[in-house]
């Protein structure tokens, strides 16, 4: 059996910058771009004029053929480039109409 050795010195790095592999092997954020997380934020884009919405995290369980349904069809939009195309937004365009219809959202 050959030795072991770390990924770094498994990876073939060639002309790329050593201080770069090592932080994507161990997910380190780059010293150099102190607005990492802020790039990382999702950007809310505000809906016809209004303030813009911040997210939050939902957890919830649904029956699995709703599920498996949602997959494909985010999937299937994705390949086609059909907007949308995700699950949050998908969701979101579905709840909509149920939360206005029923009052609780303007």
């Amino acid at each position: 059996m050959s030795q072991r050795r770390s990924l770094i010195e498994g990876l073939d790095v060639g002309d790329v910058d050593p201080a770069l592999v090592e932080e994507f092997v161990y997910n380190r954020t780059p010293a150099r771009e102190p607005r990492a997380k802020e790039a990382a934020a999702p950007h809310v884009q505000p809906k016809e004029g209004k303030e813009p919405v911040g997210r939050v995290g939902l957890t919830t369980r649904i029956r699995s053929d709703f599920a498996a349904a949602l997959k494909r069809a985010t999937l299937e939009r994705k390949l086609a480039g059909i907007t949308p195309n995700a699950v949050q937004e998908i969701l979101e365009q579905a709840l909509e109409p149920w939360l206005k219809t029923n009052g609780y959202l303007n």
